[in-house]
């Protein structure tokens, strides 16, 4: 096949694989035999990597030319603790940094709030103010690391806070680089981390994609998440074409916003679970590629290349670690994470072996990191780009993942759109009812967990895990609190003020929670003031 000017696509892929820097070293076996850049059928070339619709990777040369960005899911305690893990990981080798919240901050609510009382700091860091954020990154280059920030109903405020932070820092916001989460319609399909009903909520999202647009221009606005919705028992097929139907809602919001979908779709990222059917979790990853190239091009009318790419974030199955001989899910976490690699991901986290058991301990997580690094420099799998394309099993079952995925779309069209299928409970339904197949599948012993159906040990060796000194919380609640009596009283009031009138006006939120974050107005009350016009969700029983 050949574009406008005659090229054909060998010769696009193989120019843009010249262009790219080369290989430090020419990629061989450990035998020493030569492994071309790419592998096709030369009588029926198809597709090549770095082309529409992008099935074999949204570069041409994908990990051979560079390899996924290296994260690790951080965050405990006090913002001074997971600063020292996060210099930590910088120094084992990371190349990007990934914040855990506690579920205080993941739910709005402030440290020194009665609902909170011992929960600070246990599954995530606790931020309350922009004086957390501060200590969060103090010390670490943000011009030099890229940041993922894992939160959604709070996102905003959150987002706030990082900018006030990188630039009281001396950071310019067209600098910075990385991901704040922000998908607040899984939370509605899955996780329940939910304070506003479903229009508001969506708004914010749609300030954020606003805003970043135009001032933090490489910033991914949006992490359009179907790790959630998969932890909640979806199969991967549900997870492929919810994840790409709220990706779907959030361009025709800001669409409607009046801003035009290649200033803004670029900066739309996404993220995905890398379970344990190695091969269907190829599959997945391959379609969620494709589909997305066709409609951004074919429906919204993209022009830019870079709209199409559907560029991904993949994590190892949280569900899939097991509390019984505990490590047995480095094994686990190993295969999910090479099928995230074949599958094309641009950045892995991989779960520490303790994570079922309690928060990851150094160790832990160094283990799972060196995991990654095994797998980029001894595996030889990223010595040609998507080495499994042509396989007959894995195209075949990407057509299939596509073809689920299509059905799908159709019937949350016909229900009425995104929205309405919420209010009727679909997508919970269809989770639950996969997640009840998926658990008779194991009772009856159709399926196997190895340690739990089968090769079990009566007797185990305890793993030392980590555990959050019960103290955190108290000094965490301290802080705030001295916060709270240091700062002005009038600019704190005049901001929480502008943020309310400004949500009133259905204006663009950022610029005047950014004002209260150097206020010092705290996570909690900037939800409390946004909640009186948005009001709170009472979710339907279903």
């Amino acid at each position: 096949m050949s574009d406008t000017n005659g090229t054909s696509a060998y010769e696009r892929w193989r120019q843009a694989v010249d262009a790219a820097p080369p290989p430090k070293f020419p990629p061989t076996t450990i035998s020493g035999r030569t492994i071309e850049p790419l592998y096709w059928d030369e009588q029926n070339p198809g597709e090549f990597p770095g082309q529409f619709p992008y099935t074999r990777g949204v570069h041409a040369t994908m990990h051979r030319g560079r390899l996924w960005t290296m994260r690790q899911f951080a965050g405990f305690g006090s913002a001074q603790q997971t600063n020292e893990r996060f210099r930590f990981l910088v120094e084992k080798g990371q190349t990007g940094l990934s914040t855990a919240f506690d579920l205080p901050t993941l739910m709005g609510l402030d440290s020194d709030d009665p609902r909170c009382l011992g929960e600070v700091g246990r599954l995530g860091v606790a931020v309350d103010t922009l004086d957390d954020m501060q200590r969060l990154f103090r010390d670490i280059d943000l011009n030099d690391i890229s940041v993922s920030m894992t939160i959604n109903a709070p996102a905003i405020i959150i987002m706030a806070f990082y900018l006030a932070a990188a630039e009281d820092a001396g950071f310019d916001w067209k600098n910075l680089r990385g991901t704040i989460q922000a998908d607040i319609l899984k939370e509605f399909h899955a996780q329940n981390e939910i304070v506003f009903p479903p229009e508001p909520s969506v708004k914010l999202v749609i300030d954020l994609i606003e805003f970043c647009t135009h001032h933090v221009p490489q910033w991914n606005t949006v992490s359009v998440s179907g790790y959630h919705i998969r932890e909640a028992g979806a199969t991967a097929a549900q997870e492929l074409a919810f994840t790409l139907a709220d990706g779907f809602h959030y361009i025709d919001k800001t669409l409607e916003r009046g801003l035009d979908v290649d200033d803004f779709a670029p900066r739309l990222s996404f993220f995905f679970n890398a379970h344990n059917d190695f091969f269907e979790e190829i599959a997945k990853y391959r379609a969620a590629r494709s589909l997305w190239a066709e409609t951004l091009r074919d429906k919204y009318g993209a022009k830019n290349e870079a709209s199409w790419k559907l560029r991904f974030h993949a994590q190892t199955a949280g569900c899939s670690l097991q509390d019984k001989q505990p490590e047995v899910n480095l094994m686990r976490v190993a295969y999910q994470a090479m099928a995230a690699v074949l599958g094309g991901c641009q950045s892995l986290h991989t779960n520490s072996m303790d994570e079922v058991l309690a928060l990851p301990s150094e160790h832990a997580v160094t283990l799972a990191l060196r995991t990654q690094q095994v797998l980029a420099y001894e595996t030889g799998i990223t010595n040609t780009v998507d080495p499994l394309g042509g396989s007959y099993f894995v195209e075949q079952s990407t057509e299939e993942m596509r073809t689920a995925a299509q059905d799908y779309f159709r019937r949350i069209e016909e229900l009425g759109g995104m929205m309405t299928a919420i209010d009727q409970g679909f997508f919970r339904n269809e989770i639950a009812n996969a997640a009840f197949a998926q658990q008779q599948e194991l009772d009856v012993g159709h399926k196997i967990i190895v340690g739990v159906h089968r090769f079990v040990e009566e007797e185990h060796k305890p793993l030392d895990i980590l555990e959050v000194d019960p103290e955190v919380e108290q000094e965490q609640i301290a802080s705030l609190r001295q916060i709270k009596e240091s700062r002005g009283q009038d600019e704190w009031l005049r901001s929480i003020d502008d943020v309310r009138r400004a949500a009133e006006n259905n204006e663009n939120l950022l610029p005047s929670l950014i004002a209260a974050a150097r206020a010092r107005a705290t996570v909690g009350e900037l939800m409390d003031a946004m909640a009186e016009v948005f009001d709170r969700h009472t979710a339907a029983v279903v």
